[in-house]
C-alpha cells in the first residue's frame, strides 16, 4: 500500500508541476486577459480529470480484446500523458533545485545569481530538452516499442542432460495480458511466430488476462494454434490468480491441448530418455497484490524434483529461482518483470523499475545449483509503453555441457 500512495504522490506532484508550467506560459504568450484566465482554469481541471482517468487503468473493469475507438483515441494519449508527464517531472527536479539555490544565493547577495543571459537560457534549453525526451521516448514505446517483438536464441548448458536431447529446443511466450494493446490477433500472430521458429516443446509462463476474467476465451483461442513435437505446457501467473480464472482457463486450455502444470510434474521422454519438466502457481514470500505469502518456496513440489535426471521448472515469479537452485532444479524458465518494460539498457541494464522489487529482470543468471531465464513477455501492464525492453520470443536450445 504505501508503495501505490507513493506513486500516487508521485504522479500528483508530475500534474501539478505540468499544470504551473502550462499556467506560466499561457500568462506569458496569451495576450487577451478573459481568454488567459479561461486557460489557466483549463488546464489544472484537465490535468485532474486525466489523472482521475488513468486511475481507472488500475482497477478491475470489463477489458475489450480487441483496439476499440475509445483505447486509440483516449485511453493510449492519456496513458502515455501519464508515464511521459511522471518522468519528465522526476527529470526536471535537479533542475528546479538549482533554480532554487541560484535564486536564493541571489537575494542572499543581492542581484541575480544567473547573470549571463546566455547563461540563463543554456540551463533554460537544456531542461526543456531533458524534461521532453520522455514525451518524445514515450510516443516510440506507446507506437513501435510495444510490438517490435524480439526472437531470442538462448543456449542452455545442462551437465546431466540426455544425450538424445542435445539439441532440444523449447520455445517461450509469457506474460501475454490480452486487451485493447495486445489483441487476440496480435497474440495469434506471435503464436504463429512461436511455431515457425520449429521448436519441439512450447512453454507459456502465466499472466495471460490482467484483471477482467471475460477475456480468458478470447486468450485460449488466440494460443490454440500453438504446436509442438513434444506438447505445449504452461503455469500459471498473478493477474491469472487475481482474475480468479485458475481453474476455469486450466480446463479451457487442456481442451486446446494445453496443459497447465500447477504443482504438478511431466517426464518429456524420448526413448528411455528423459527430462522432468515442472510447473507451480505464482509464488512469493512476500505478500503481492491480493496473493498471500508463501511460507515455503516451491514446498509443494519437492517431492516432483527426480534425483539424476534434469530438472526444468516453468514459474511465473523469477523470485523462485534461489529456492528452486538449493532445491537442484537444473533450469528456471520464468516472466512475470517485463523486462522493467521501459528499462534504459542503452545507459545502464541496471536501469529498470523491476529492479527495484527483484535482482532477476530479465536474461539468463546463473548460481551454484542451477540457471534462470526471465523472457520479457509480449503484453504490458498499466500503461502501454515499451522502452528498451522489447517484447520477446525465446527459444531455448538445450546442450550437454
Amino acid at each position: 500500500m504505501s508503495f501505490f500512495v507513493t506513486i500516487l504522490l508521485v504522479v500528483g506532484a508530475s500534474q501539478t508541476y505540468w499544470g504551473w508550467r502550462g499556467v506560466r506560459l499561457a500568462r506569458r504568450k496569451i495576450a487577451s486577459p478573459l481568454l488567459r484566465g479561461w486557460v489557466c482554469a483549463a488546464i489544472p481541471a484537465i490535468l485532474v480529470a486525466m489523472f482521475v482517468y488513468n486511475l481507472g487503468g488500475f482497477t478491475r473493469r470489463p477489458e475489450a480484446v480487441h483496439m476499440t475507438l475509445r483505447a486509440a483515441l483516449v485511453t493510449a494519449p492519456l496513458a502515455w500523458w501519464l508515464a511521459s508527464s511522471m518522468v519528465g517531472f522526476l527529470l526536471a527536479i535537479p533542475f528546479l533545485i538549482l533554480a532554487g539555490a541560484r535564486a536564493v544565493v541571489g537575494r542572499w547577495r543581492g542581484r541575480d545569481e544567473i547573470e549571463s543571459p546566455g547563461r540563463r537560457d543554456f540551463l533554460m534549453r537544456t531542461a526543456g530538452v531533458v524534461t521532453g525526451a520522455p514525451f518524445v521516448g514515450g510516443a516510440y514505446g506507446l507506437l513501435y516499442g510495444r510490438l517490435n517483438l524480439e526472437t531470442v536464441a538462448q543456449p542452455i548448458r545442462l551437465a546431466n542432460l540426455p544425450a538424445a536431447f542435445h539439441g532440444f529446443r523449447i520455445a517461450q511466450l509469457s506474460d501475454i495480458h490480452i486487451g485493447p494493446f495486445m489483441t487476440g490477433a496480435q497474440i495469434a500472430k506471435f503464436a504463429a511466430i512461436a511455431n515457425a521458429q520449429k521448436p519441439d516443446m512450447i512453454v507459456l509462463t502465466g499472466d495471460f488476462v490482467t484483471f477482467d476474467a471475460g477475456t480468458q476465451f478470447a486468450v485460449v483461442e488466440a494460443l490454440a494454434g500453438l504446436r509442438a513435437p513434444f506438447g505445449v505446457y504452461g503455469c500459471l501467473g498473478n493477474h491469472d490468480t487475481w482474475a480468479g480464472v485458475e481453474d476455469s482457463i486450466t480446463r479451457l486450455f487442456a481442451a486446446a491441448q494445453v496443459r497447465m502444470l500447477r504443482g504438478e510434474s511431466v517426464e518429456i521422454a524420448m526413448g528411455a530418455d528423459g527430462f522432468n519438466l515442472i510447473g507451480v502457481d505464482f509464488q512469493s514470500r512476500h505478500r503481492f497484490g491480493s496473493s498471500p505469502a508463501v511460507r515455503r518456496i516451491l514446498g509443494n513440489i519437492e517431492d516432483r524434483i527426480v534425483r539424476g535426471r534434469t530438472n526444468i521448472l516453468l514459474s511465473h515469479n523469477p523470485d523462485t529461482f534461489d529456492r528452486a537452485a538449493a532445491l537442484g532444479i537444473d533450469l528456471s524458465i520464468a516472466g512475470h518483470t517485463h523486462g522493467g518494460q521501459a528499462a534504459l539498457e542503452f545507459i545502464s541494464p541496471e536501469i529498470a523499475p523491476s529492479r527495484l522489487a527483484t535482482p532477476y529482470v530479465a536474461g539468463l543468471f546463473q548460481r551454484p545449483g542451477g540457471q534462470l531465464y526471465v523472457n520479457r513477455g509480449i503484453g504490458t501492464i498499466g500503461v502501454p509503453i515499451r522502452i528498451g525492453a522489447p517484447p520477446e520470443i525465446t527459444v531455448y536450445e538445450l546442450r550437454r555441457g
